[in-house]
């Protein structure tokens, strides 16, 4: 291309400098390029792509600017701002009508792309455009029509950044060729193995896997093994595929873990400034039996006609400062995450199981929350403040309940009197409020010696539970009412309401059981703890109480405070766990910096929310998944053994049935269900019968066979046994195991 004229150069230099933002470029670079926003305008007023070369001629972009140019334009690519397409032209993407998504993967080999922007419906990606990308690569989608169903069909047109990089899966040798089949199913390609790069793995094997060449429409993904974690069945492998597959951070960082073994052991002496003196106080803590970090420790007493409720929590914002070492680990784990058997904790043991735990007979710091309490159970007022404690004893919710049931010569048991006293005071304000409370059943799983489980068995809820519960509700309260009163950012708990298409879902069901919820439009905490209440003791009561929390949306953290609808507060945040939950310890540096008279500048706090909402659903399914496998695993040799149970969830490819006494959950398939032709329909949760009839309804009870218990995909796959139905359809509910030959 030949060089332009003197006059042009000129020409092109004034077009450079009447860049609208090139003020604020020269704030944030010595030697700034053309903005972001002027590139586009450019592109967008000529109005057809350009070539890099011909772009940076116009704007006079120097021989040793080029370098720069171009990443600023590789960092639009992967925004999705421009597209270079192939030829090496740059498009505004834009004008191309392209749609920023991030691929979401299915087991079968199809998925959707998921727009970025919010209100966009989602896009189906059919097999053949899937072999070009992963699940979770970032795409720019255009859509190209509609499939047999109405969905927007699309077609992925540049791809803008590989989520995955490392993958965990098994690995095979077949024909000669070695391949890894990923762990994650949304992952449907297999990862060809380069020559050499099994790195000693054995067949069948549980391994690392690094991609080296990433898939496009013409070549399946290439990678290398980096890591062997052993064999499938090996004890605690399901939890090393987890970790691995969710992407959780499970090793401490060196300086994290540095800055741990530096962290004073005892408190200090030099500890006590500024703060109260507590040590005195019967502060006790009560969990569960297995517990080993304790964040809270409350007390009460009479004052009159009132109560004082103290509830003191680890302070741990002492210990881990803003950016430290421990701090950046921190933010990064967002939560700890509990598996059976094993933690992956926010914090190093020596802080959350030492120097921040609450433990009985040491000194320890802690942040406190003092109120006072009407016998209406309102919060008349209350007063945060830095104190020294030293925990009188470590109690038990079993024991606590024993005791306060059947008495005890326990020194504490007149302080747990008052605090059970306070309890019935808080239970009472919690259902005039409207808080919607469900009856559930929590399960806890019993391992053998080799580490697989033994038994699943219920776990009894208690009023030493509910006791803790609402004292910590209590300080959340207060937590989120002060920060609001000082007009401080933190992260909220919030929890919206039903949108309209789940309310219209719950409400048509309900009409076909002779049910109704108030509040027309826009219902209540309120109406739903009414209906909660009319529901109890029926026989369809956990169906029922099923489809509700399926019409209400998931609680998340936020700096914009909409309230907390399920549990009927205007202001809600989380203040008790900051061992173990990084938002409560942003609030517990929030309320610091109000009472020192300073502002906490955490950073972007919508940021954080989303991160911290992102960090606890990623614990969540990790978790979900480790007891899926331990449970496929528990029901392997439970092949051709018949249980009873309960239809637990509703699909347009079957019924999902919860197994009476054990608490496993599998699949009853649509072509097992009889000879007819079934129809899913989702607004009475059921699967009919088009000749027949038959019903197959949320809460329907069957008799099942076992017949597959797959470990690859934690699936568990049951038969029906409708003769044993029609003899025992006038029995009792047995909750026992039997076998059919």
């Amino acid at each position: 291309m030949s060089m332009p004229s003197k006059q042009k150069k000129q020409k092109n230099t004034s077009l450079r400098l009447q860049d609208p933002h090139l003020e604020r470029e020269k704030l944030k670079y010595d030697n700034p390029l053309p903005s972001r926003e002027f590139v586009i305008q450019l592109l967008t007023e000529q109005g057809v792509p350009l070539w890099p070369d011909e772009l940076a001629q116009m704007l006079d972009i120097k021989k040793d600017e080029f370098r720069y140019f171009e990443r600023r334009l590789q960092a639009m690519e992967r925004s999705g701002e421009i597209i270079i397409n192939r030829k090496g032209a740059i498009c505004v993407a834009d004008k191309l009508e392209l749609i920023k998504c991030k691929v979401s993967g299915h087991r079968d080999g199809y998925g959707f792309a998921i727009p970025e922007e919010a209100g966009v419906e989602d896009i189906f990606l059919s097999e053949r455009e899937m072999h070009k990308v992963l699940h979770g690569d970032r795409v720019m989608v255009s859509i190209t029509g509609t499939d047999k169903r109405g969905r927007n069909e699309g077609r992925i047109v540049e791809v803008l950044e590989r989520a995955v990089q490392k993958l965990v899966g098994r690995i095979y040798l077949s024909r000669g060729v070695w391949l890894m089949v990923a762990e994650d199913k949304r992952i449907n390609q297999d990862i060809l193995i380069e020559p050499g790069g099994e790195g000693g793995a054995q067949h069948g094997q549980v391994v690392i896997v690094e991609i080296s060449s990433q898939p496009d429409s013409y070549r399946q993904p290439i990678g290398r093994v980096v890591d062997i974690l052993g064999n499938y069945a090996d004890p605690g492998m399901e939890i090393e595929i987890a970790l691995r597959q969710h992407d959780l951070p499970h090793i401490f960082s060196d300086a994290a873990v540095e800055q741990a073994q530096e962290t004073p052991k005892k408190v200090r002496k030099s500890d006590h400034k500024g703060r109260e003196d507590l040590r005195e106080l019967p502060l006790v803590t009560i969990d569960s039996e297995s517990a080993r970090d304790f964040d809270d420790a409350v007390f009460a007493e009479r004052v009159g006609n009132d109560y004082r409720l103290v509830v003191a929590i680890a302070d741990v914002s002492h210990y881990v400062k803003p950016g430290d070492a421990l701090d950046q680990d921190a933010v990064e784990r967002g939560t700890s995450v509990y598996f059976p058997r094993r933690v992956i904790p926010m914090l190093p043991e020596a802080l959350s199981n030492g120097i921040c735990s609450l433990n009985p007979d040491v000194e320890r710091l802690c942040m406190v929350c003092d109120m006072q309490i009407s016998a209406k159970g309102e919060v008349k007022q209350y007063r945060f403040y830095p104190a020294v404690m030293q925990s009188k004893a470590r109690l038990t919710y079993n024991a606590v309940w024993d005791w306060l049931q059947h008495g005890s010569d326990h020194p504490m048991l007149p302080n747990l009197q008052t605090l059970y006293s306070l309890f019935k005071v808080l239970l009472a304000a919690r259902e005039e409020r409207g808080a919607i409370e469900f009856d559930s059943t929590e399960t806890q799983m019993v391992f053998n010696e080799s580490g697989k489980i033994d038994k699943i068995v219920p776990v009894v809820r208690n009023d030493a539970h509910r006791l803790i519960e609402e004292c910590m509700l209590a300080a959340n309260v207060c937590a989120a009412d002060f920060l609001l009163k000082h007009e401080h950012p933190c992260l909220f708990r919030v929890h919206e309401g039903p949108t309209p298409e789940k309310l219209e879902n719950l409400n048509t069901y309900l009409k076909l059981v002779g049910l109704a919820l108030g509040g027309g439009e826009t219902p209540t905490a309120k109406d739903y703890a009414k209906l909660a209440e009319q529901i109890h003791g029926r026989p369809d009561a956990p169906v029922l109480q099923t489809m509700l929390l399926r019409s209400m949306q998931q609680a998340l953290y936020s700096p914009d405070n909409i309230g907390h609808f399920g549990l009927a507060y205007d202001a809600y945040t989380h203040f008790t766990s900051p061992i173990r939950r990084y938002p409560d310890l942003l609030v517990h540096r929030s309320i610091k910096a109000v009472l020192a008279g300073r502002h906490y500048k955490a950073g972007k706090w919508s940021q954080l929310g989303e991160h911290c909402s992102m960090t606890e659903r990623r614990a969540d399914d990790a978790s979900r998944d480790v007891e899926a496998w331990l449970k496929t695993y528990y029901m392997r040799d439970k092949i051709g053994e018949v249980f009873t149970g309960e239809i637990s969830a509703v699909t347009s490819f079957g019924v999902f049935v919860l197994l009476d006494g054990i608490y496993v959950e599998g699949l009853l398939h649509i072509s097992e269900l009889g000879k007819d032709y079934f129809h899913y329909r989702k607004d009475i949760q059921a699967i009919i019968g088009e000749k027949s009839g038959a019903r197959y309804q949320l809460g329907s009870r069957l008799t099942v066979k076992v017949v597959r218990a797959d470990l690859e995909s934690s699936r568990i796959d049951f038969v029906r046994v409708p003769e044993l139905e029609a003899a025992d359809e006038d029995k009792p509910v047995v909750k026992k195991k039997r076998k059919v030959s």
